[in-house]
């Protein structure tokens, strides 16, 4: 029941979050801004693990609350490892529609990636904010 709760929960608060913005259908070159430097898919290095936190420009406490713990996390943690970076996306620019596409992002996001190997972990950080540290560091150290 518990399980059930907790997933109603999830849900809810990702449909909240949603943007009600139209997205381009403009092909271009995908880029990721990050808060110290551009990054390009094209040249992402496949060794190299991606903490992708996709959103919209519309977004709820919660939303802001998600890219917080992760891109804290992200730094606490990683921040001496050139391996491990925390990038922001946001979805409703033309030059991220290749990314978001890649990942089939619909609206807010939490996906750590290493090559073509990923996982989504939206719906666990969105259902508790404060856990993000935690599963942020087992998804990571497995693919260190």
């Amino acid at each position: 029941m518990k399980q059930i709760l907790m997933m109603l929960i999830a849900a809810f608060i990702l449909s909240a979050c949603g943007s009600n913005e139209k997205k381009s259908n403009t092909a271009s070159e995908v880029t990721i801004a990050n808060t110290t430097e551009d990054a390009s898919v094209e040249a992402a290095d496949p060794s190299n693990i991606y903490v992708y936190y996709f959103h919209g420009k519309q977004r709820c406490k919660t939303c802001i609350s998600v890219q917080n713990f992760a891109q804290g996390a992200v730094n606490q943690m990683y921040g001496d490892n050139n391996n491990v970076q925390f990038l922001e996306v946001q979805t409703d620019e033309a030059d991220n529609k290749e990314l978001v596409e890649k990942y089939g992002v619909t609206w807010n996001a939490l996906i750590v990636a290493k090559g073509e190997d990923h996982i989504d972990l939206t719906q666990n950080a969105f259902a508790n904010p404060q856990r993000v540290e935690e599963l942020l560091k087992s998804e990571i150290d497995l693919r260190l």
